[in-house]
């Protein structure tokens, strides 16, 4: 399926967010979610592209801007190309401030793109990297049907159901048995009637507020319906949902039955109003069994969370699928967003940088210094990170699917389906209802 948007480059200026788990235009709130403000050395107001020994990188992730710098620096002495690293985040316009590159000819040669309606702002200017030998080495490239590989993938994250292991081990659940709805609804069930002796306040932290939280929901939790266990190159659901905003009846109701598990389970504090600090919080502080959240949470449970995730026994965690059909049994991975090469600058030197970041050298210190999860199958480091171990057994067992819900219309989660979930999760709507709901809204967006 071809994943692009067709956008008039300088048309204006769409303000776009770069967080890992953003996509289709809807803003998020977990992931590639940096700090505020940028940092270069670059002097990127007055230096565009470079050329002969010089490179420059616009950087979505400003958090690693530290060991970017780091990484160009060891390649200058390898190399002698200097890599000029200039890094955004927060609320800085990433796309915004390219256009205004590309209108001031000062592009860089390397730049962040965080889905498709970032690609297509760039339609016919980057540069396919379907030969360079990491295009091999990855399911997790960029590609589009008639540009080819444009996307260079440098860290992996993961949409499954997260679980303490240590909760489930002391109930005498194993994970590893949850292989559809029947299993997964035993288990809950389980755990429920546990609780005290368990020390949880719910067995799942599940929030299904709409106007904070849509992008969990409508985007993250409906994505299981669009790709859960299917073949990464499987399109056919969000191939459906684009012809006009068609579903699978059966595959929907299915999936309507498993989140009307999450609503009976979940903390009721948390399910209709809650919040993500909160979600994440608990789950970090052992209250909860389960979380509907991605692999991006690790990253708060080490930081912003570590007291209470170090009280609560630093417990291992990992995914299961979310299984609303029986045989499921893949979690959700993909690229967060993609570093892309510029056409008209150095390429052919930014293309031979992006091959050594894909290298051993360069690879241990981005998993272990920046915290990325891998997306490489070469790469023989794992990240200090609580779900990366659980990432890369499912991508070593061939058993992920890919992200199409990236390739959703835009404005879908955030105006339609948001709130679809919420109705459900506040009891207004049952499974009929969700699913006869869903229908009406889906096919509305894409009526507009």
């Amino acid at each position: 399926m071809k994943r692009k948007v067709i956008a008039t480059l300088l048309a204006g200026v769409m303000v776009m967010s770069l967080a890992a788990c953003g996509g289709g235009g809807d803003s998020t709130g977990g992931g590639d979610t940096a700090d505020s403000g940028s940092s270069s050395d670059s002097g990127s107001s007055d230096s565009g592209s470079g050329s002969g020994n010089t490179i420059r990188l616009v950087n979505g992730k400003i958090e690693v801007d530290a060991q970017l710098k780091k990484l160009a620096e060891m390649y200058k002495e390898e190399t002698g190309v200097t890599v000029e690293i200039e890094s955004m985040g927060g609320g800085i316009d990433i796309q915004g401030t390219l256009k205004g590159y590309y209108q001031a000819d000062n592009m860089p040669d390397i730049f962040v793109n965080g889905g498709s309606t970032d690609f297509g702002n760039w339609e016919g200017m980057l540069e396919d990297m379907s030969g360079e030998a990491w295009a091999s080495d990855t399911d997790a490239a960029y590609v589009d049907e008639e540009y080819g590989t444009i996307g260079f993938p440098y860290t992996v994250e993961a949409i499954g159901l997260a679980y303490n292991a240590d909760i489930l081990d002391k109930a005498g659940i194993d994970p590893s048995t949850l292989t559809g709805p029947d299993k997964i609804e035993e288990a809950f069930k389980t755990l429920d009637s546990k609780k005290a002796d368990l020390g949880i306040d719910a067995v799942v932290g599940y929030c299904a507020e709409a106007t904070n939280l849509y992008w969990s929901t409508g985007n993250h939790v409906f994505s299981n319906y669009v790709d859960g266990g299917l073949d990464r190159d499987d399109t056919t659901y969000i191939d459906m949902l684009n012809d006009g905003g068609k579903v699978d009846e059966d595959r929907l109701n299915d999936f309507a039955a498993f989140v009307g598990l999450l609503n009976q389970y979940s903390d009721p504090a948390l399910l209709v109003s809650g919040t993500y600090d909160q979600q994440i919080l608990n789950f970090a502080s052992g209250k909860y069994a389960f979380v509907t959240q991605g692999s991006w949470i690790g990253a708060t449970m080490t930081s912003d969370d570590a007291e209470a995730y170090e009280s609560a026994g630093n417990f291992e965690v990992g995914m299961i699928p979310y299984a609303f059909e029986d045989g499921m049994d893949t979690i959700l991975t993909n690229s967060p967003s993609w570093w892309s090469v510029f056409s008209d600058g150095n390429a052919e030197e930014a293309k031979k940088f992006l091959q050594w970041c894909s290298e051993d050298t360069a690879q241990q210190v981005l998993v272990e210094e920046a915290g990325f999860i891998s997306p490489f199958t070469s790469c023989k480091y794992v990240a200090n990170d609580p779900f990366a171990q659980t990432i890369v057994d499912y991508q070593t067992a061939g058993k992920t699917s890919a992200w199409h819900w990236l390739s959703m219309k835009e404005g879908l989660a955030q105006n339609y389906t948001g709130q679809v979930f919420n109705d459900y999760a506040a009891g207004n709507l049952d499974q009929e209802g969700f699913v006869k709901t869903m229908q009406q809204v889906i096919q509305a967006c894409y009526a507009n």
